[in-house]
């Protein structure tokens, strides 16, 4: 699994005309399935965000976890972070998990995390297109891949 983590002041995520999140301060996670990702993948991800210190003290250090600030995340389904652009000009999402796979490790990963949070988890809508907003603090931008831990 892959993750680009955003720490934000506001994030929204619309749909069709709806808005499907609507956040405040906290993460805006953009989460990247593939077909080799599992429960391992999720509980590594889980407790790297929940524990990722990245949120100012009141010196303005990133010292404190998202669960000092009492922050909100909210999660999107994003493929494209398994794209592969090594021949031509059209990327490739071969290593993509397939949509009746990746939806279910998506429910997971959301369900497990506002678990580990103690609150819910704003989401996206899996496999729609959606239009996401956000004001991204700091900036503050992290990656981080389950299947090459740095």
């Amino acid at each position: 699994m892959r993750v680009v983590l955003q720490r934000v002041s506001e994030a929204q995520v619309i749909s069709e005309g709806q808005v499907l999140a609507s956040q405040g301060p906290g993460f805006l996670i953009l989460l990247g399935i593939t077909t080799e990702d599992g429960s391992t993948d999720i509980d590594w991800l889980v407790r790297k965000i929940c524990g990722m210190r990245i949120v100012p003290d009141s010196e303005g250090k990133m010292n404190n976890a998202l669960t000092d600030i009492q922050g909100e995340v909210t999660v999107v389904s994003q493929f494209t972070l398994y794209a592969s652009c090594k021949k031509g000009n059209r990327p490739s999402f071969l290593t993509a998990a397939k949509p009746e796979i990746a939806e279910a490790l998506y429910e997971s990963f959301c369900n497990q995390l506002s678990e580990s949070l103690g609150s819910p988890v704003g989401r996206g809508k899996f496999g729609a297109d959606m239009k996401v907003s956000l004001i991204n603090d700091g900036p503050v931008t992290i990656q981080l891949d389950s299947h090459r831990p740095e």
